[in-house]
């Protein structure tokens, strides 16, 4: 009987703003997909370098496995920084590289770690005008 090798499949995610990312790491060709788009078509330009910087810093590390990652919620650069949070974890977990950590934390702390930073809540008093602007007053 013939045994059968067992695949090893990563899941991480990555979070920025309000958006979340979930990817799913799988050895393979070096395929990215994003909400089932290839990352060629997925986002505009500036979205595209985001989430390439973990794949290039990565070099031919990346071309041994395949990413999907799932995002949803947030607006569109809230959800590329997720994505390539959730990107980076994976390939530093797939890998088990403490090299690999090392050269994220050094180029970016943000593609590891979570940033807690959150817009402040508007207050009663100014509704439509941000949290703490007040009325504009004469002074005569």
């Amino acid at each position: 009987m013939v045994k059968k090798e067992k695949l090893k499949v990563i899941f991480t995610t990555g979070k920025r703003k309000k958006a979340i990312a979930r990817a799913r790491i799988v050895q393979g060709k070096g395929r990215v997909l994003i909400n089932s788009k290839p990352l060629e078509v997925w986002g505009n330009d500036i979205l595209r370098l985001w989430v390439k910087e973990p794949l290039l810093l990565a070099e031919d590390l990346a071309k041994l496995v395949d990413i999907k990652v799932n995002v949803k919620s947030g607006g569109i650069s809230g959800q590329g920084e997720a994505v390539r949070m959730a990107i980076a974890r994976g390939l530093v977990d797939f890998f088990k590289s403490k090299d690999l950590r090392n050269k994220y934390l050094e180029y970016d702390r943000n593609l590891l770690v979570y940033d807690p930073r959150r817009t402040e809540p508007h207050k009663p008093s100014a509704s439509k005008r941000g949290p703490r602007r007040h009325k504009q007053r004469s002074k005569r």
